[in-house]
């Protein structure tokens, strides 16, 4: 069965930390690109972070240098760290194949003193 499954949300202070991991199928995680994607309360769902199965990144412009994507090609699994976080970074955390068009259950991240 394929599957991706996210991990590691909670609720966190302004300015704390959270490390999120997403466990995936092989068969839709070697070799594609991994992403994370983030939908919060009333709007769109938006990309957070992206990598590439070689290794390259790319980010959304709200959280350079506060988030950190990267993947364990051994264990299938794509983590994204987030520091510094911010009220306005509260939302679910989806992560995403490019193999695959579905979509796991997410995580929730709330932000709040």
């Amino acid at each position: 069965q394929v599957q991706l499954v996210e991990s590691g949300g909670g609720l966190v202070q302004p300015g704390g930390s959270l490390r999120l991991s997403c466990a995936a199928s092989r068969s839709i995680f070697s070799g594609y690109a991994m992403a994370w994607y983030r939908q919060a309360p009333g709007k769109q769902r938006e990309l957070v972070a992206r990598i590439r199965a070689g290794g390259s990144t790319t980010y959304a412009d709200s959280v350079k240098g506060r988030f950190t994507i990267s993947r364990d090609n051994a264990e299938n699994t794509v983590y994204l760290q987030l520091n510094s976080l911010k009220p306005e970074d509260t939302a679910v955390y989806y992560c995403k194949s490019d193999g695959f068009r579905g979509w796991g259950q997410g995580t929730q991240v709330t932000v709040s003193s």
